[in-house]
């Protein structure tokens, strides 16, 4: 990518016999939110610990601002906010003294961190609570301050890991709103999440992984039309899952593209709805959902259903 901020060359990282990370290639541009999705143990979260310098690659190279990790990686850590999946707030601090006490690690001058202290309280909504510790906060209110921690020095680039696991929909909405500003402000955004819906409001593009490899890339609706077809029809309720299965139901089935089973819902995947809802109508037991093909969609049809144990 021309005038990339930060660009993966064919990284690699193996553990022992399995390879966790596979060739993979990515560049962030400026003002771009890439979105890094996949199931436990794609390598999304190895992937930022070697973007951040934590872990070393075993082979290919990373390059931030002009620079090289890890021979630089303190002048590039200098540009990056970080936002972990676990909160690493201090507990014995206030939220303003955990945001002082954070500038100072970058070597900012006392004054500057004060005088950026209530302006990153007021946009993480959290003005109110500058003299609450850690404890005294809701799970949402946590992520905020963690997000207004790594805007301290006010970074090029922000590498958000799962940011938003653990919060309920009204927070969840609040932090996307907070995102978008920062995009809105030039800020890069690196993403990497479990939530869908979260990736396609949030993301310029997205990176899918999987067992370590890049499996598709691209703008999410692009992603969308390319591997999906436009509608799909669920269906659920007693004897739905005959519809996937019996032969007396071979012609329902072939009004769709595709039909797939997760749990008692059956999947169908079609050009035209409309034919194969009329057939459906006959069976008044069942019942039936028709919506756009989404991103969850598509990260089913790449990854599988199949459930992945954490790793």
């Amino acid at each position: 990518m021309k005038d990339a901020l930060f660009e993966c060359r064919h990284l690699v990282k193996r553990y022992g016999d399995s390879t966790v990370v596979d060739d993979l290639s990515f560049a962030i541009g400026p003002g771009e939110c890439l979105g890094v999705i996949g199931p436990n143990g794609a390598g999304k979260t190895t992937t930022i610990r070697m973007c951040l310098g934590l872990t070393a690659p075993d082979a290919g190279s990373i390059t931030a601002f002009g620079l090289g990790m890890p021979r630089d990686a303190l002048a590039i850590k200098a540009q990056l906010g970080v936002v972990s999946q676990m909160d690493t707030l201090d507990p014995d601090f206030d939220c303003a003294e955990n945001l002082l006490v954070y500038g100072r690690y970058f070597g900012l001058p006392s004054a500057t961190v004060r005088e950026r202290v209530p302006q990153l309280l007021d946009f993480a909504s959290l003005a109110h609570k500058a003299h609450a510790k850690p404890g005294e906060l809701s799970g949402g209110m946590k992520r905020r301050l963690s997000l207004a921690r790594a805007l301290v020095n006010n970074p090029r680039l922000l590498l958000l890991d799962e940011p938003t696991t653990g919060l309920d929909p009204q927070a969840r909405h609040l932090m996307w709103e907070r995102l978008q500003m920062l995009l809105q402000q030039g800020k890069s955004i690196l993403l990497t999440t479990h939530f869908m819906d979260e990736a396609e409001r949030l993301c310029t593009r997205l990176l899918v992984l999987d067992h370590g490899r890049k499996i598709a890339e691209g703008k999410p609706r692009d992603l969308i039309a390319q591997h999906l077809e436009p509608d799909v029809v669920e269906v659920y309720g007693q004897g739905a899952l005959a519809l996937a299965h019996a032969e007396e139901h071979a012609a329902l089935r072939g009004l769709a593209a595709r039909v797939e089973v997760s749990g008692e819902t059956v999947f169908f995947y079609t050009a035209q709805a409309m034919p194969l809802l009329a057939a459906l109508s006959e069976h008044h037991h069942l019942r039936t959902l028709h919506r756009p093909a989404n991103l969850e969609d598509l990260f089913l049809k790449l990854t599988g259903r199949q459930i992945r144990e954490d790793g």
